[in-house]
């Protein structure tokens, strides 16, 4: 791998994300229909909340659908130190960073804080066999409410393994 590479060069730069306001159970929804593993929580102003991950959402989501509908995503992030790297960045740098804080994904955002994408140890299997993404900009899912367009349809319940309120 070259080793000017830019964070920028290999993260995701249109992950779907979510606003801290956001019950639990549209948290697990977008995760399902997105296909991502890892789901960036955004603050009003944009600026990076936390990360959280599916197998974590997936836990949270064995309490009762009633309190789902009413815990807020910020409730599983809140009191969490966040580590983000900036899309300038050298790639080694970036993946100096996850190895030393034990994370597979890291949200990437600009000098104010603000989500620009998400860089995760699938981008760094890309960039080594020479796959490169195509960038864009970051989407936020909250205002995405029952239809939540832009998603693809729910997978089937056999393929996942996980019931699907």
């Amino acid at each position: 791998m070259d080793e000017r590479l830019s964070v920028g060069a290999m993260m995701n730069g249109a992950p779907y994300s979510i606003g801290e306001d956001e019950t639990v159970l549209m948290a697990w929804e977008v995760v399902e229909r997105s296909g991502q593993s890892h789901l960036p929580v955004v603050r009003q102003d944009g600026s990076c909340a936390g990360l959280l991950e599916r197998a974590e959402l997936a836990v949270a989501c064995a309490d009762p659908t009633v309190t789902l509908s009413r815990r807020s995503v910020r409730d599983l992030v809140r009191g969490r130190r966040t580590v983000t790297v900036h899309p300038e960045e050298p790639a080694l740098r970036a993946a100096a960073v996850m190895t030393e804080e034990h994370r597979d994904a890291l949200p990437v955002t600009d000098p104010h804080g603000r989500l620009t994408g998400l860089l995760t140890a699938q981008d760094y299997v890309a960039a080594a066999a020479g796959l490169r993404r195509t960038a864009g900009p970051a989407r936020q899912a909250p205002h995405l409410r029952a239809t939540l367009p832009g998603l693809p349809p729910r997978r089937r319940e056999e393929a996942c393994g996980i019931p699907i309120p």
